[in-house]
């Protein structure tokens, strides 16, 4: 039905929400005496989404315990109740084993309902002085700083490709571009290297959201803080957070960090998408600069004779999926009043999402990255003499004639070679002369595509020595990164 296809799937009775067992599961349910209508339960239902914070919950759960036990609030025999009961639910995710039922709308609910079946009523003492407000978005917290490791390490580990490959491949040139249209000779590892400088920005953006999220907003309760003595700063420390959220209503509301991640998921695809969208162009027949592997690339259906980047293809349209899911999450949070609002259950599901399509997006561009086969005798042949026409100028700069006089007679230059229809390595010396007297015979050497990489030796520049350098600090960032 179309509504299956837009809920969760629940197991068959969550169609009877009178269901008393179902009733008393609701962390929330002892105000309530009326029946639920089982699409609410459905369209209520987060499960499926935040089931993946399962560790999160747990580890949250026993560090508010021991918080507890140091308050006086439990004893240390309920504590360690407590903790051992969550050690075995623990368990029962880890290996699958965990069984969900009616009433488990959410992680949380799940996991103090089997908590309580294993080991009694003491299970619900666990959220004493604890909202799912404060406990949801610990769980957040926690479970996005896993995830921010491992995609800083993917991250790192595609800096580190394009590093060795630039090193094996310096001496490949190719045409640079500005409008898509060739400018000047570059090398190809330069090329991969400007797509690495922006892979390595990413990284460094995601680390310093990891840092700006590290704050523990455990016992804030539901918006005015915890009546029950529980010490933040320890709770803090035992969950490995920096510090202690500082103003309670914001805790429960915050999702800047959401958001955050989101924005820099979002630009990440934008660069991915950019290296997408040059290997497409570099891969077709017209340019033939790359060959994609026959991992990353698919056939026609009916044209035999294709061989379809669909990898990267895939890579700049899925940009534009985690593109849709931060347009969303502003609008979602841009009218909320203070504090917790049910509308930022739909935080997670956007946000996980994105970050799945990055993770899978990471290892993709490493698959084409490392199997894309460079046509070099394509690119030095696509290499043209008009893009030696800024060193013709620089030829007259360096006998002392101003940059915008020598610009002018440079592009007098090609005009000429484009009357004539020739090359403009094909002018001779007495042409040049005829558009200005300080040309001489040593000008032919500025028709050299390899010395032209050569004289740009700034830092930065694509001269070899350059070129390596910068591949070189590329690789011992990203091995200290790692």
């Amino acid at each position: 039905s179309m509504i299956g296809s837009v809920f969760p799937t629940l197991v068959a009775s969550d169609t009877h929400p009178d269901n008393p067992a179902a009733a008393m599961s609701k962390l929330w349910g002892g105000r309530f005496t009326g029946k639920t209508d089982p699409i609410m339960e459905r369209f209520n239902n987060s499960l499926d989404v935040d089931r993946v914070m399962w560790s999160a919950d747990v580890a949250g759960s026993v560090a508010y315990a021991t918080s507890l036990e140091a308050a006086g609030v439990l004893s240390a025999a309920e504590a360690g109740q407590i903790r051992e009961g969550l050690g075995k639910v623990r368990e029962e995710w880890a290996s699958g084993a965990f069984v969900v039922k009616e009433g488990d709308e959410d992680i949380h609910t799940a996991n103090e309902r089997r908590l309580t079946e294993l080991i009694g009523a003491v299970g619900g003492k666990v959220h004493t002085g604890r909202s799912r407000n404060d406990q949801v978005v610990t769980d957040l917290r926690l479970h996005l700083r896993s995830v921010c490791a491992e995609l800083a390490t993917e991250l790192a580990g595609l800096v580190t490709l394009a590093a060795k490959r630039a090193t094996a491949e310096v001496d490949l040139l190719m045409p640079g571009y500005t409008h898509l249209q060739s400018a000047q000779p570059v090398r190809w590892s330069h090329w991969m290297l400007a797509h690495a400088q922006a892979w390595r920005r990413d990284h460094g953006r995601l680390v310093q959201a990891a840092e700006r999220m590290n704050e523990c907003p455990l016992g804030s309760g539901a918006l005015a803080g915890n009546p029950f003595g529980v010490e933040r700063e320890s709770l803090a420390s035992a969950l490995g957070f920096a510090r202690p959220t500082a103003n309670s209503m914001d805790a429960v509301s915050d999702r800047d960090f959401v958001v955050e991640l989101s924005g820099w998921a979002t630009l990440l695809m934008a660069h991915l998408s950019r290296f997408a969208e040059d290997i497409i162009v570099f891969s077709t027949q017209e340019f033939g600069f790359v060959k994609c592997g026959d991992s990353y690339s698919t056939g026609s259906s009916l044209m035999p004779q294709k061989k379809n980047p669909d990898a990267a293809e895939l890579l700049r349209g899925k940009a534009n999926r985690v593109l849709g899911h931060h347009t969303a999450l502003l609008a979602m949070i841009k009218g909320l009043p203070l504090t917790y609002n049910k509308d930022l259950q739909e935080d997670k599901q956007a946000l996980f999402d994105s970050l799945d399509t990055v993770q899978a997006a990471l290892k993709i561009t490493s698959g084409v990255l490392a199997t894309l086969q460079p046509a070099a005798a394509r690119m030095r042949g696509a290499l043209n003499s008009f893009m030696l026409a800024t060193d013709l100028s620089e030829y007259l700069v360096r006998k002392g004639v101003p940059f915008r006089e020598t610009h002018h007679v440079a592009g007098r230059a090609v005009q000429l070679a484009e009357e004539r229809s020739c090359a403009l390595t094909e002018l001779s010396v007495a042409d040049l002369q005829s558009l200005h007297p300080l040309f001489g015979d040593d000008v032919l050497a500025v028709w050299d595509f390899d010395a032209s990489v050569e004289r740009r030796d700034s830092i930065g520049g694509v001269s070899k020595r350059r070129v390596l350098e910068q591949a070189d600090a590329l690789a011992a960032w990203a091995d200290a990164a790692a």
